[in-house]
């Protein structure tokens, strides 16, 4: 375990390839992941004789002790592709409100939304965590090996301590999250002498270690009842501005699962979770740029930038207008993605960026109020691919880093109500899709992805946390990998764009020569800065001699392989 460690810190001071790849012939296996110790407890498993959704458990366990502002006891998102029969099935482990969630619990008495500092640290932020439970009805889909057995490592990671690396020292040092102020983050990152934490300090966590006991033994009702329950419960009661979380609430959880949201994409098919998550809004962008000649062009071109951009913005209209939990409200999902409407829609990209586009008006689509949803990132993305071919890709998240900014039992608690919309009602009274509602599914941007070529073969898998941006980045890395040639490395590696309304977020200084001022010459203006959180893209393509993965620079993980079939 100290070795492993000692890897994990090593990768993450020490600027290694971000992407290691084995040399010919390439391996059979692989995973791809956003922290190394992540990354080694899946291959550990997979090494075993494991599945990649025993991995996949794995690494969702590790990543919930070594980076706790993004990974956890929240929610997630898993496509899992089965190479026999060439389907892709999803997972949906979106946390759910409370039985006493009211569509205004984010408003103050005169009406008005509250701060997000204000509503991401109360009590009403949190939903009941999915990611578990999810996880555990996945398992006895595809597992190979015994649950219990997915849990020792990092049960003895948490009991020894871990390394911190850089990126959760700077998420604690960011202004822009009001969780850094939160009681439970500043008692649990304080080095042993009361000073803060820095790079290469240890953290032991045995209340982590205990509850992964629990869950090993129990499954998700380790936490969805007994004890830990009623430690969630009374930890949302307390101020400032109390929950309505109850027991009752989290044994009632449930995950959904259902056939992958598959659309074509020139002679490709994409595969993505549906509504409430992100996949829409993805298969959106890309049925747009079909209809364009980015396939022709590439990333040194600002005509493929841009009409990556308007995509963009064409479907974030569409998407925080009409998607949300299909349980509650008419998601018009077919008539978004028809071709025809999505070839209209289309014409809107022109030569010249115009103003903020208007949602448009898709076959089926009921008549909802404008989105009010704030939606920062504290998520994490991941792909497994086992040496039978099978594969997952899981993005999983707390919501904004570190949650709530409540811990309980060594995890913090998820603020994923946030995700609704702030408020509930247009001024004429038009309903919001993506309201607050008892037993609801806020809207996700989570959209982890599988591409299969035109015979249902296994081409690539990738994903990646960042929020509203979501569909963007992972929107980015598909084009690079599939219009472009891009190795996966250097798709998840290009610049990032957001193109969302007028705004035009994105990093300048690492755009090809003459594209930021082409760009500007079409009345794209770029602006740097996403908030706290940017991209984690993770991937892995197949070639004809094996695996290859990327794992995005902006982050400290790696993808690795392993195994012979």
């Amino acid at each position: 375990m100290r070795l492993v460690v000692s890897l994990a810190l090593c990768l993450m001071v020490g600027g290694l390839a971000r992407a290691e790849v084995s040399p010919f012939p390439r391996p059979q296996a692989m995973v791809a992941a956003a922290n190394p110790a992540a990354v080694e407890a899946g291959l550990k498993v997979l090494r075993r004789g494991g599945s990649a959704l025993d991995a996949a458990v794995a690494v969702q366990l590790t990543q919930g002790l070594v980076e706790p502002q993004s990974s956890g006891r929240g929610g997630a998102f898993l496509t899992w592709y089965d190479p026999k029969t060439h389907s892709v099935t999803t997972y949906d482990g979106r946390e759910t409100a409370p039985a006493g969630a009211t569509k205004d619990q984010f408003l103050h008495a005169d009406g008005k939304p509250m701060s997000y500092g204000e509503a991401v640290l109360s009590g009403r932020s949190a939903g009941t965590p999915g990611a578990i439970a999810m996880l555990r009805m996945a398992h006895k889909d595809h597992g190979k090996l015994a649950w219990a057995s997915l849990f020792t490592d990092t049960e003895q990671l948490a009991e020894d301590g871990f390394l911190v690396g850089p990126r959760l020292i700077h998420t604690l040092a960011s202004p822009m999250a009001p969780q850094n102020k939160a009681p439970d983050v500043i008692a649990y990152f304080k080095a042993a002498d009361g000073s803060p934490l820095k790079a290469g300090d240890h953290i032991k966590n045995p209340a982590y270690a205990a509850t992964l006991r629990r869950i090993a033994v129990e499954g998700p009702d380790a936490i969805l009842k007994g004890k830990i329950a009623d430690d969630i419960v009374a930890r949302l009661a307390q101020d400032p501005i109390p929950g309505t979380m109850t027991a009752a609430d989290l044994a009632a959880y449930r995950p959904h699962k259902s056939a992958a949201l598959c659309r074509p994409y020139r002679i490709w098919t994409v595969c993505v979770p549906p509504p409430p998550a992100g996949g829409t809004a993805t298969l959106i962008g890309l049925g747009l740029l079909e209809t364009t000649d980015i396939d022709k062009r590439g990333p040194a071109d600002p005509v493929a930038w841009y009409e990556l951009a308007q995509a963009e913005r064409l479907m974030y209209a569409d998407d925080l207008r009409y998607v949300a939990d299909p349980a509650f409200v008419k998601v018009p999902v077919d008539g978004l993605l028809d071709p025809a409407y999505l070839a209209g829609r289309a014409k809107l990209i022109g030569d010249h960026a115009g103003p903020a586009p208007e949602p448009g008006h898709p076959a089926g689509a009921p008549t909802y109020g404008p989105d009010a949803t704030r939606e920062p990132g504290g998520t994490s993305s991941f792909v497994v691919v086992d040496r039978w071919g099978e594969v997952v890709a899981m993005t999983t998240t707390v919501e904004s880093v570190f949650g709530d900014g409540r811990m309980v039992d060594g995890f913090f608690l998820n603020n994923q109500l946030t995700d609704f919309s702030f408020a509930p009602d247009n001024k004429d009274g038009t309903p919001a899709a993506n309201a607050v509602g008892p037993g609801k599914r806020p809207r996700s941007s989570m959209s982890p992805a599988i591409i299969l070529d035109k015979d249902g073969r296994f081409v690539a898998a990738i994903g990646s946390p960042g929020g509203l941006a979501i569909p963007a980045f992972v929107l980015k890395g598909i084009v690079g990998v599939l219009d472009w040639k891009l190795t996966m490395q250097e798709a998840v590696a290009l610049p990032n764009l957001v193109a969302l309304g007028d705004n035009y977020i994105s990093e300048p200084a690492k755009f090809a020569p003459g594209v930021v001022d082409g760009l500007a010459a079409r009345g794209v203006v770029l602006h740097s800065g996403y908030g706290v959180e940017d991209s984690g893209l993770h991937g892995v393509i197949a070639r004809a001699d094996g695996l290859e993965g990327g794992a995005d620079p902006r982050r400290e993980g790696v993808a690795r392989g392993c195994c012979a079939p």
